[in-house]
């Protein structure tokens, strides 16, 4: 049929270049969701001018593949932060490996502790650089690659606390789809509003689950009027309490986090050409 989403190929006057209709269909979706806060399958018919079945169905893959949710209390389609993975490291590397690991690196050998740098990337945070190797208070060593839960990680709860309402919004929605047992805490909003709101007022966040040997503390990393990642610090219970923890390094962690984000706005890459 005429709108159907099959791999069609619609010719354009070449024979080695045949674009695919239904990806094209498919990126201009993403392109009118990502200039809205949300859209009905109308709106995306017209702005990409389908026919609205098609709109619905290519709508729905979008839903399907995790790119985008239809929120029943108005019927509009919106992106979830899954459109972020699409971009994760493309420009993210330089910067990790430029600022943030030579200043977590000067960080580890004043704390000693193991210390990481996460950033948002889908649905997880996801550690860029960690300093295990060269701690000796590493129980387990980590390296950059690692995934965590949002809501099961100090990092994950920082970004949280501190990103943009809707973002806010849009991410505990996703999560609380999730048949992820670590990310079933997004259905107790009560409960997540007290550490969000906990996170924000103490400017860190603690993450403690009582059969790991090791907790995590984090600070969020600003730049631009953004959080940005962020520093993580691991530490192991029997050492020190946790008010000791936060007492103790959460100076230390706000002042890198600090020159860290000063850093990444002074780097050539992210300066706004004139």
């Amino acid at each position: 049929m005429a709108d159907d989403l099959d791999d069609e190929d619609e010719g354009d006057g070449t024979d080695s270049v045949r674009p695919i209709r239904a990806l094209r269909r498919g990126l201009g979706t993403l392109q009118e969701l990502n200039r809205h806060n949300g859209a009905t399958v109308t709106d995306i018919a017209k702005a990409v001018k389908l026919p609205r079945t098609t709109a619905y169905r290519v709508l729905e893959t979008l839903c399907v593949a995790g790119y985008a949710l239809r929120d029943p209390s108005d019927d509009r389609y919106r992106l979830t932060l899954k459109v972020r993975a699409l971009s994760d490291g493309f420009d993210d590397e330089a910067w990790v490996h430029d600022i943030a690991k030579p200043l977590i690196t000067k960080l580890g050998n004043e704390v000693v502790w193991p210390l990481a740098i996460s950033t948002l990337h889908g649905t997880t945070m996801l550690v860029r650089e960690t300093t295990d190797k060269d701690s000796p208070l590493a129980l387990e060593r980590y390296s950059a690659g690692v995934r965590v839960p949002v809501l099961g990680s100090s990092s994950g709860r920082v970004h949280l606390a501190f990103c943009s309402e809707e973002e806010r919004s849009t991410m505990l929605e996703v999560l609380s789809r999730s048949d992820r047992p670590e990310d079933k805490i997004a259905r107790d909003k009560v409960l997540v509003n007290r550490i969000l709101t906990d996170a924000r007022k103490n400017g860190w966040a603690l993450f403690d689950n009582p059969s790991m040997a090791e907790l995590n503390l984090a600070v969020p990393v600003f730049a631009k009027g953004r959080v940005l990642a962020g520093l993580v610090m691991r530490f192991i219970r029997s050492a020190m309490a946790p008010d000791q923890a936060v007492e103790k390094y959460v100076p230390f962690l706000k002042r890198t986090a600090d020159e860290i984000g000063k850093a990444f706005e002074a780097h050539p890459q992210h300066q706004t050409p004139p």
